[in-house]
């Protein structure tokens, strides 16, 4: 949220305890956590090989150590997350993940990929409405932007967009329509 002296001091702090355990590669959940170890970090001498966890579930189902074998049966929207779409142009592997899963439809909304619209909750809400309640908030106007494709979910792959666009669905009463889930979710489903 702006406070790059708390984030130095953070960054550094990371920087040292993960060289002390020789740390090499990380796997984040949270793409603004990829953006921040991927492309701040280095400012602070701290060098590693970022994922965010899709390019690291693309992978294993790629190289078939994951091996996704249960029908979905789902009509899934997916909505890219801005710092690991925008920030980063990560948009192929949550798709791949999710289009290597038996019986998912993959509907894309209108608004995709670099122009895909932000759910609202970077930067703690410090941009958008604090309270909510506006029927205008970013979340709720993607919400409804997922339910106008047909889809009955609506997959995310960041912590603040699944709740955002679940928080937002249920504000809008679509609970019944859309399930707002993560991929990381529904890969499991797939499996177990």
């Amino acid at each position: 949220m702006g406070e790059d002296g708390l984030f130095e001091l953070l960054a550094e702090t990371n920087i040292k305890q993960f060289s002390e355990m020789k740390v090499k590669k990380i796997i984040t959940l949270s793409p603004h956590s990829y953006n921040a170890i991927r492309n701040r970090y280095p400012d602070f001498g701290g060098n590693f090989e970022v994922f965010h966890y899709t390019q690291f579930l693309d992978n294993l189902i790629r190289k078939g150590k994951l091996q996704p074998a249960k029908d979905v049966k789902a009509r899934i929207t997916y909505h890219d997350p801005c710092f690991l779409g925008r920030w980063n142009q990560e948009y192929n592997a949550p798709r791949k993940v999710l289009k290597s899963l038996n019986g998912v439809q993959l509907i894309e909304m209108d608004r995709n990929k670099k122009g895909s619209l932000c759910c609202g909750g970077g930067s703690g809400h410090f941009y958008t409405d604090l309270l909510g309640g506006s029927e205008e908030s970013p979340a709720r106007i993607r919400v409804r932007e997922a339910v106008a494709t047909g889809a009955n979910i609506l997959a995310v792959a960041c912590p603040s967009c699944l709740s955002m666009l679940e928080d937002a669905a249920k504000v809008e009463g679509l609970e019944a329509t859309l399930a707002v889930k993560d991929i990381a979710e529904i890969v499991h489903s797939s499996i177990f």
